[in-house]
């Protein structure tokens, strides 16, 4: 997918890019690709990969879930800023926080905010653990989204805690969504979200498999979760 074909994709969606828009995309592109070299950020680098695998693949969120409607964001885990900073330039209303456990990934993005004149972002370097027992932030936010971070039981401890009641869980995931799903019911009880809509559906070009999650906080989650950094992983809640 080149950027022109990336363009009109989105358009098909009802998504219609700016030349600003189009111009915060391709110096993104162009920020990753020269960061990559110092930094293990992606290991996809070529423009058709960056613009279909993490971009595109980003924004398919907003297809399906409407991020007009909503103001705060919470990413867990965005490594190079996926998926929220594209949403963040085709809705530039939103207000956007990362939080990261690698401080030379929050040293990028800081730099690619500023790069991409993006307003409303704050980065926070944090395991996801931590973070979410902090009370500024715990239970503060309209929506919480990850991609590709973790196994749905996991990272349903490390972003349900910081979606506020009557926010919502985002989560983007690949062909294995379905067989975790049946894993995370019990934590996703336990946490206080509830399934609202899933949707499947195919990344254009290579046709591979998509599931998108969207989950509402119909309750408060109990203070013990998430648990200590590393704990959820290895004991998952199931």
């Amino acid at each position: 997918m080149n950027e022109q074909q990336f363009i009109e994709a989105l358009k098909e969606k009802g998504i219609e890019l700016s030349e600003k828009q189009i111009a915060q995309f391709k110096k993104y592109f162009e920020l990753l690709v020269e960061w990559n070299e110092k930094m293990n950020l992606t290991a996809i680098t070529d423009v058709e990969g960056v613009y279909l695998k993490h971009f595109f693949d980003s924004i398919s969120a907003s297809f399906y879930f409407d991020f007009s409607k909503v103001v705060t964001v919470c990413d867990v885990g965005a490594g190079a800023g996926f998926p929220s900073i594209p949403i963040k330039i085709c809705f530039p209303h939103l207000q956007v926080t990362i939080v990261d456990s690698l401080n030379k990934r929050i040293t990028f993005l800081n730099h690619l905010s500023d790069a991409l004149q993006l307003e409303n972002m704050h980065f926070v370097h944090a395991r996801a653990e931590e973070f979410g027992q902090n009370a500024n932030y715990r239970e503060q936010f309209d929506v919480v989204t990850a991609r590709a971070v973790a196994r749905l039981a996991v990272l349903a401890e490390l972003c349900v805690p910081l979606a506020k009641q009557g926010g919502y869980f985002v989560a983007l995931k690949a062909a294995a969504g379905a067989e975790e799903l049946k894993d995370a019911k019990k934590a996703l009880t336990t946490f206080g979200a509830q399934l609202k809509e899933e949707y499947s559906f195919k990344l254009p070009v290579e046709e591979s498999d998509r599931i998108l999650y969207i989950f509402d906080k119909i309750k408060g989650t109990p203070k013990k979760y998430p648990r200590k950094p590393g704990v959820p992983n290895k004991t998952p809640i199931q």
